[in-house]
């Protein structure tokens, strides 16, 4: 059984040598650049506002005139 303080053995198993945790590193930056891109175009594509008067916490509301809610006289959709 090889020693543990043998240099050989120890530089193979350092932690900069194991491609598995550099394509995890690899992964998340991925994923952290690709979330930083989708805040940058968030911010450059803003949503119009729309003419309306009501809000919910922030949320515009479309006036109750432009729903059409379901007569119950006429029976069930088909």
């Amino acid at each position: 059984m090889p020693a543990g303080n043998d240099p050989a053995i120890r530089s193979a198993s350092t932690w900069y040598r194991q491609p598995v945790l550099w394509l995890g590193v690899a992964v998340f930056l991925a994923s952290l650049a690709g979330c930083v891109w989708m805040i940058v175009l968030g911010a450059r594509h803003a949503d119009t506002p729309l003419d309306t008067s009501h809000t919910v916490f922030g949320v515009p509301v479309a006036p109750h005139s432009a729903a059409t809610p379901h007569d119950p006289t006429s029976g069930p959709p088909r």
